[in-house]
């Protein structure tokens, strides 16, 4: 695992020159990255999704087109059209901002679902269909939308599908005192995204998306993981559990994540730390539950709490 050595933490430190005191966020956006996943950004405005999102594909060399989902958006301001060549007399695809490497999503819950349904296929198969005709899309490929938890009016509820169409769901947060006061002594004279250069490259990342495919998860683990699942779709307080696709998602989240902390290897930590951001939004609690104060996380977290934590040998 050569590249991992020194590319991811070059990756995390250049993203920390614009995003300031957000370690943890930039590692579970890289490892959606790596395991081939998407991200949803739940925040206030004004936190950074923007540009968090920017300043990583600007560090991994990859190309970027932003997305403002609004109202009056429609699926083909997103995926591209055909039209019609008087010179050629023929049909010609012209492509959308969908046929780039790092998609931000912004206010993605400000469109309709039919919009927000044009993303299913590019999410999943790396592919989209415009009048019958398919067109692969750019790897690595990666969306990461945003949308605010607050605001509610004018805004569409995202899909079931396409919520669990998602790798992980993260917030930013705000910063602490000191990290603010950096954040106006790097934003007083030039902003520093505007000077960010590329310290990787599409290659190379899709050389580390591979070497993830390798990091070693031992079967006890893959147990953990299949009970954790299983468990949520048939607990008392969840009308609708994790599907299959979720277990996927946190196994190969996990195999990112350790590969990223330089190991071969996943180990139990690995596990628990991703099982919220991973799981959570495909959750839909029973109204029952709800009346009585609980939510996603905390029921997640009942359901952890009762599984034996598997203890495996280290492989180094």
């Amino acid at each position: 695992m050569s590249l991992n050595k020194t590319k991811i933490p070059e990756i995390i430190n250049n993203v920390s020159k614009v995003i300031i005191g957000k370690r943890e966020v930039t590692e579970k956006i890289l490892v959606a990255l790596l395991s081939g996943g998407h991200v949803l950004i739940e925040d206030v405005p004004g936190v950074g999704k923007t540009t968090l999102v920017h300043a990583i594909s600007k560090s991994i060399g990859c190309s970027f087109k932003r997305i403002q989902f609004t109202p009056d958006l429609v699926p083909s301001d997103i995926t591209g059209l055909t039209v019609y060549n008087m010179k050629s007399g023929e049909f010609e695809y012209r492509q959308g901002p969908i046929a780039s490497n790092i998609i931000l999503a912004d206010e993605i819950n400000r469109s309709s679902p039919k919009t927000q349904s044009s993303l299913l296929e590019a999410m999943q198969e790396r592919q989209i269909t415009v009048d019958g005709c398919t067109y692969k899309l750019p790897r690595p490929f990666m969306v990461l939308a945003t949308q605010n938890p607050i605001e509610y009016e004018g805004t569409f509820p995202l899909p079931e599908a396409q919520l669990d169409r998602f790798t992980l769901r993260i917030n930013i947060g705000y910063p602490n005192f000191a990290e603010e006061k950096k954040i106006l002594i790097a934003y007083k004279e030039e902003e520093p995204l505007s000077k960010l250069q590329a310290v990787t490259s599409e290659t190379e990342v899709e050389a580390m998306q591979m070497e993830v495919e390798k990091v070693f998860v031992d079967e006890d683990l893959q147990d953990y993981m299949i009970q954790i699942t299983q468990l949520t779709r048939n607990h008392h307080d969840i009308y609708l559990g994790c599907s299959p696709r979720a277990t996927l998602a946190l196994f190969n989240a996990a195999r990112a994540l350790a590969y990223i902390r330089g190991r071969e290897y996943v180990i139990p930590d690995d596990i628990k730390e991703l099982v919220y951001a991973t799981l959570t939004h495909r959750l839909i609690l029973k109204s029952e539950a709800k009346i009585q104060g609980k939510d996603e996380h905390s029921v997640l977290s009942e359901i952890v709490k009762s599984i034996r934590v598997p203890v495996v040998k280290l492989y180094d």
